[in-house]
């Protein structure tokens, strides 16, 4: 149990943040703490936008909070820079583009120990300010987007294969290891994997609130999720474990959509089952996106049919060049798929 001595480290990677980062470190300086000995760890990756400057700046008036270089950039690399100078037995993962209810923290520390977990966290809520930010949020929700993916529910507590962000006490790191710097994206993905198939379990809790912030056009939102497809290939080959289907339905789909495409300059029964699959996905778009509309907000509605497309594409075309790279030609990853311009 946390007692009033003992230390609670909070890691975040950071890359970048210039315009959100004040905001989280105030919610994440804010909140309620099971602890007096409280200490906040950034790795900073290098910002070249001011981020820097300004963590220097709030690290001179809150010295529980301490800045650290993170010459990799990654965010992999930066929260095991963290967790090497961690003092706390209890280690929570906050990121730089989220905000935290005030008892994030003691609700994250409360459900480890209540349930004996290895690992826990809260669900995976988006929440944005811009019109564009509101329709990935709401998209972002949407079960045509996240599939089956319980992380995404707020009002879900129950064991999982993963959770967003994460609590976990310090001696799992050392008896797993600590992030896989090998992966760009998906390092928290892996870590639960090893946390699963080493008999752990991992739960998420209603009670642990946060918000995160998604991009603000679509053109990043298309390069985050393909980045998200191309990785997640390398963890299904690092564990030679078999994807599950809502991994593989959308590059399945692109895949499909494309031989039909080629096959249709010999073939009329392709070109028309081309014509027909891209209808029939263009009405479940539509369709999703009207649903999406009616539970959130009906003038994101002409928004929301580009949002789902960003995801669904954006997500199969970096799988598809996943395997491409990782299992055809088994070679390095794409610097397309490396370069990260913010922390998460």
């Amino acid at each position: 149990m946390t007692t009033k001595s003992s230390t609670l480290s909070a890691i975040m990677p950071c890359l970048n943040e210039v315009t959100s980062i004040e905001k989280t470190l105030r919610s994440v300086l804010s909140q309620h703490r099971p602890t007096e000995r409280f200490e906040v760890i950034v790795a900073d990756g290098m910002s070249n936008d001011g981020t820097r400057e300004l963590l220097e700046t709030i690290a001179s008036i809150h010295p529980e909070l301490r800045v650290i270089d993170n010459p990799a950039r990654i965010q992999a690399a930066g929260l095991n820079a963290a967790i090497a100078v961690a003092k706390g037995q209890i280690i929570v993962r906050m990121d730089a583009h989220t905000d935290y209810a005030p008892d994030y923290v003691r609700e994250c520390v409360a459900v480890l120990m209540e349930t004996g977990a290895d690992a826990v966290g809260g669900p995976w809520v988006a929440r944005g300010t811009q019109p564009l930010q509101r329709a990935i949020a709401a998209v972002f929700q949407s079960p045509f987007c996240a599939g089956t993916a319980r992380g995404h529910d707020p009002s879900y507590s129950g064991p999982l294969d993963t959770v967003y962000l994460g609590c976990w006490h310090r001696q799992i790191f050392d008896r797993l290891g600590v992030f896989d710097e090998e992966l760009a994206r998906n390092e928290d993905d892996e870590f639960s994997l090893r946390i699963t198939r080493a008999g752990g379990t991992i739960f998420q809790s209603a009670r642990i609130k946060s918000w995160y912030t998604p991009r603000n056009s679509l053109g990043a939102l298309f390069r985050q999720y393909a980045q998200y497809g191309y990785w997640k290939v390398r963890v299904i080959q690092k564990h030679r474990m078999p994807a599950s289907p809502r991994h593989l339905v959308p590059a399945g789909f692109i895949l499909l959509l494309a031989s039909l495409s080629m096959a249709s300059a010999w073939s009329a029964i392709a070109a028309a089952s081309a014509i027909g699959l891209t209808l029939v996905y263009l009405l479940a778009n539509l369709l999703a996106s009207a649903d999406t509309a009616r539970r959130s907000e009906w003038k994101l509605w002409p928004l929301m049919p580009f949002v789902f497309a960003c995801y669904h594409f954006g997500y199969g075309w970096g799988f598809l060049h996943g395997v491409w790279d990782f299992s055809i030609l088994r070679r390095r990853p794409s610097r397309a798929y490396t370069a990260l311009t913010r922390g998460g």
